[in-house]
């Protein structure tokens, strides 16, 4: 077969795929994410039906998923809100640094791998999935919701503190001296302050250039600008989804809310191939003889993710059940730890499989987590409350319940009065499985 053939054979097979999961995962109420991750698995290299004349173009469209996936999310935000929101989020993203990325470390150095590996593995279980969770937000109707700022602020901490960690991990691989990579931290630390920058102070200028009536202009103008930004960040070893997202951050009024209209169903097709991307490009074969370290690893930084998002929303004043939306969402990871693990294979090869297979659980746990963990922790919570008026009366429960909530269901929330920590005053209605609106603190 011709390879433009091939590739449009392939390419349609791929997209009509994607459609038909996608409603399967709806009529069951299931993010479509993991069942993406399954579908590039089974049609990836060592699966049923490896797709070959498609893989570059995939490879390029999961890149301008994640683009666009993080300038949407960044649309959602003014400049001002990501700056309170790092003001009142530092202390959460150290808290976050401390326990997620010590039991990377830890496995690294008790599995023999030496200082390299330790840095390269905490990398992999600090950085959540900004492309995933962004994703599990829309799809759950999310992006509204009170604890979202919160989760936003986590991650964006995390991804400009890629600026430095990057920079650092690879000086480490190279064997560079302190000069080379102090130069080429300088060089990434300026990047993000110069896109900083221009973000926070020239926002309405970028704006009105940016600017059009017509739709098709508009379209080009914002999706080349974010490209173009994300591809410089790149070369200079920032994150180009941090570009991407500082450029959302940039736009405001309604220059923001037509990209949104415009680029929603981009950002759709395009994150739906990214996830199928990246079980394209991992070998199943290679998954089983580490599963049960990842394993062991994935059950532990489930539970330090969900105690940092509880810990973010409880800082900011949100009630008990959005610190555990907060911190279900936050348990996913995805590209930042398969970036990681590439970066470091070179010096240590056994950090591939096992991040791999990290990446995959969690993956396709986090939505789960992000959709299930409140409900659980509120069942858990009534649970323990009716044994206490069961044994000790009525004044047994309320030591026993999280502060923010009144009675089992933990229903008395915190809203306006609440700390502000880049939490918006008045949120945009939930959609999706949301709990009711008196819930959105």
């Amino acid at each position: 077969m011709h390879d433009t053939t091939a590739l449009l054979v392939e390419l349609g097979s791929v997209i009509l795929g994607l459609g038909l999961i996608g409603r399967f995962a709806g009529r069951i109420g299931l993010s479509p994410i993991p069942l993406y991750l399954l579908a590039g698995l089974a049609f990836g290299e060592g699966g049923l039906l490896p797709l070959g004349a498609s893989e570059e173009f995939t490879a390029v469209g999961a890149e301008i998923g994640v683009i666009l996936l993080l300038l949407l999310l960044g649309l959602e935000y003014s400049a001002s809100e990501l700056v309170t929101s790092l003001k009142t989020q530092y202390p959460s993203g150290a808290v976050d640094f401390v326990l997620n990325a010590t039991p990377g470390a830890v496995a690294a150095l008790l599995l023999g791998w030496g200082p390299v590996g330790a840095v390269a593995l905490a990398g992999v279980t600090w950085i959540s999935s900004s492309g995933v969770i962004a994703k599990v937000l829309t799809d759950l109707g999310r992006l509204g919701n009170r604890e979202t700022p919160v989760i936003l602020g986590v991650l964006v901490i995390e991804d400009l503190s890629m600026a430095v960690y990057l920079p650092l991990l690879t000086a480490m691989v190279a064997g560079v001296g302190f000069a080379g990579g102090s130069v080429a931290l300088l060089i990434a630390l300026g990047t993000v302050g110069l896109v900083l920058y221009l973000a926070l102070r020239h926002g309405r200028l970028i704006s009105r250039a940016v600017s059009s009536d017509n739709p098709e202009m508009l379209l080009l103008v914002v999706l080349g600008l974010t490209v173009l930004v994300a591809g410089v960040a790149q070369e200079l070893k920032v994150s180009a989804a941090v570009g991407a997202f500082l450029v959302g951050i940039a736009l405001s009024g309604e220059v923001a809310e037509g990209a949104r209209k415009l680029l929603t169903p981009l950002r759709d097709l395009f994150a739906a191939v990214f996830f199928v991307f990246f079980g394209l490009s991992t070998n199943p074969a290679e998954i089983p003889p580490v599963l049960l370290p990842a394993a062991l690893l994935a059950i532990t930084t489930v539970f330090t993710k969900i105690a940092t998002g509880w810990y973010a929303a409880r800082r900011a004043g949100i009630g008990s059940r959005g610190r555990w939306r907060a911190g279900g969402t936050l348990v996913a990871r995805g590209e930042f730890s398969i970036v990681i693990a590439g970066l470091a294979v070179a010096t240590e090869p056994r950090i591939g499989p096992i991040a791999t297979a990290y990446v995959l659980i969690l993956v396709i746990v986090g939505p789960l987590t992000a959709r299930w963990t409140q409900p659980v922790a509120a069942r858990i919570e009534a649970w323990r409350a009716g044994k206490g008026k069961g044994g000790a009366g009525s004044g047994g429960p309320g030591a026993s319940i999280p502060s923010g909530a009144s009675g089992a269901d933990g229903a008395s929330e915190v809203r306006d009065g609440a700390e502000p920590g880049g939490v918006r005053p008045e949120p945009v209605a939930a959609q999706g499985d949301l709990a009711p609106a008196a819930d959105q603190a």
